[in-house]
């Protein structure tokens, strides 16, 4: 436990020794001190953080000479994305051996050397596990397709030609969404909820689940801190294969995720693995109900540690912009229904999404900064774990691809192949993917205004935004009033200020379409955070049982707040202590 939170926890005891089990008890029990709580997490997508070497691609040489920058960020814990030998047929995700590195990124050695700088500045690191399927690459897919009878054959999900055709599945990737694909080296076809080229593990089989854990101890015997879980949630399946209704594919989450034997093999995983070690675990997906969600997560349970849920994710997938009441309406139901019964996970943005300043704030020049700011401000203000992806500390936006060429992603591509096929509009389908397209996410890192962004010598394998000469680290270094230290001392607010992370929730003026408004509370620490979330100034009245005490944070030169009347600017964003 971080030792700043000793006076607060010292504070607490004396008054239980006087008062026996009051509020006072009741707020110290909030505070558990669980490291994965209480920092600060930032995602990096290693295909995109720094290239080393000048070949295009970031690589774990780039991040290690970047390792004085992530601790300046005061950031607790990095979550890596795949950096596990790959065929890069969806960017790392389809992984052809879980023990070694893609040759593109280094070494081992480049591995365990960044690991020992990130301990040393006190960073923790999180890898991703991507177990719902392998690249059809690894050795075990190259032995289960071979015969009939090979030892490897049930380590994949495979159906006999001879019974006819399998029972329909959707394929997120595949370019005719069809989930089974036909291979003719013992007639029979395998199952890919992704790419064709990532075959479905066979969850069902003891050993599948044994070479998991053995692969989850070899990673957090050489220091690992935990992992987040790629598309868990589907890892269990109905190996009877039954019919699903017409159209289950627009929810698709009701009928993949959360299978029948999901909880028993966490529970095994837990006791094998989990529980062994001081680690971080978090699962992507929290299927379709709040009750999935705590059965994955409720401590009692010993399962996981938190839930990265997407129901936030969803709001404003279209040309037309989002309601902001549903946006309140999506975080206020999630902080009720988990606030006594596990954690979650905070976040806007990761390497499957659009930039957040483009989707959910303003990237025009004349917004930007300030829009970004306030989302940052919200993301570290909200209990439950923030996540905080890389790039989104400068402002950095959506690129602006009008060429179904310019695209790397799977999903882009053979979306595009769909819509062709089907005689979809392309022109709509260009607008949406322009918008939505996980490529917006996973453009070069802008360090500074050189060729490319700083980010490589070399001819980067995708684009760089063009404006990184303007929106840049280097630029932004040594103005305090960039993006970049905002974002400093948001983090550093958060630190010292336990109630942003332990304190109760309470949104108020929930009908408010511009503003979005709450008080955290945590003993007698109450803090008040006002988020505008429009292009317009916004005044509020504030309650006379409000009383500011003192301005902590504000992302605007704005004075004369401390009033009962206040005018919030286009994107302002402040916190105040209160009575």
């Amino acid at each position: 436990m971080r030792t700043y939170y000793l006076p607060l926890l010292i504070t607490l005891m004396l008054l239980l020794s006087w008062t026996g089990k009051t509020q006072a008890q009741e707020s110290l029990d909030k505070i558990d001190g669980q490291w994965w709580k209480e920092g600060v997490v930032y995602q990096i997508y290693p295909r995109s953080f720094k290239d080393s070497d000048g070949d295009g691609i970031g690589d774990l040489g780039g991040i290690i000479e970047k390792l004085d920058y992530l601790q300046s960020l005061g950031i607790d814990i990095v979550w890596l994305n795949p950096i596990y030998s790959s065929p890069n047929d969806d960017n790392g995700y389809d992984i052809s051996d879980y023990r070694a590195i893609m040759d593109e990124f280094g070494t081992m050695e480049e591995f365990d050397t960044l690991l020992k700088g990130m301990h040393e500045r006190g960073i923790k690191l999180v890898m991703d596990l991507v177990v719902n399927h392998s690249s059809d690459e690894h050795t075990w897919f190259q032995e289960s397709k071979s015969s009939r009878d090979n030892p490897y054959r049930d380590y994949y999900h495979w159906w006999e030609a001879e019974k006819g055709k399998p029972t329909p599945r959707y394929s997120f990737f595949d370019v005719n969404n069809d989930a089974w694909k036909y291979d003719s080296t013992t007639n029979a076809y395998y199952l890919h909820y992704f790419s064709r080229k990532q075959p479905d593990l066979n969850w069902e089989n003891p050993k599948v689940r044994q070479e998991v854990y053995d692969i989850m101890k070899y990673w957090l015997d050489k220091g690992i801190d935990g992992f987040r879980m790629d598309a868990f949630q589907y890892v269990s399946k109905d190996t009877t294969f039954p019919a699903f209704p017409e159209g289950y594919e627009k929810n698709i989450i009701e009928y993949y995720g959360m299978g029948p034997h999901l909880h028993d093999y966490l529970r095994e995983m837990n006791r094998e693995v989990i529980s062994k070690y001081d680690i971080m675990t978090v699962a992507e997906g929290a299927g379709s109900t709040f009750e999935d969600a705590i059965s994955l997560v409720a401590p009692e349970r010993k399962e996981l540690d938190m839930v990265y849920h997407f129901e936030g994710m969803d709001i404003g997938n279209d040309l037309d912009g989002y309601d902001l009441l549903d946006f309140k309406d999506v975080y206020t139901r999630w902080d009720s229904a988990m606030e006594d019964k596990g954690w979650v996970s905070i976040f806007l943005a990761n390497h499957d999404v659009p930039r957040m300043v483009s989707k959910f704030g303003n990237d025009s020049p004349e917004f930007r900064a300030a829009s970004s700011k306030m989302l940052t401000t919200f993301i570290l203000s909200m209990r439950g774990t923030p996540y905080y992806y890389y790039g989104d500390e400068l402002g950095m936006t959506n690129i602006d691809f009008d060429q179904i060429s310019d695209y790397k992603d799977i999903a882009a591509l053979n979306g595009y192949q769909n819509a062709l096929k089907e005689g979809k509009d392309l022109s709509r389908y260009m607008k949406k993917l322009n918008f939505l397209s996980r490529d917006n996410a996973r453009t070069p890192m802008q360090w500074n205004a050189s060729k490319n962004a700083g980010f490589s010598n070399g001819e980067p394998w995708i684009a760089v935004n063009p404006n990184y000469k303007s929106i840049n680290v280097e630029n932004q270094e040594n103005d305090p009033q960039s993006c970049l230290n905002y974002f400093r001392k948001m983090v550093q607010l958060r630190k010292d200020h336990p109630v942003l992370v332990y304190g109760d929730y309470q949104l108020l003026w929930p009908k408010n379409k511009k503003v979005y408004a709450y008080t955290r509370t945590l003993d007698q620490e109450k803090l008040l955070v006002l988020l505008n979330f429009s292009t317009t100034p916004s005044q509020l009245q504030l309650p006379k049982s409000i009383v500011l005490k003192k301005e902590l944070i504000n992302n605007l030169e704005n004075k004369n707040l401390h009033q009962s009347k206040l005018t919030l600017a286009p994107y302002q964003a402040l916190i105040f202590s209160i009575q």
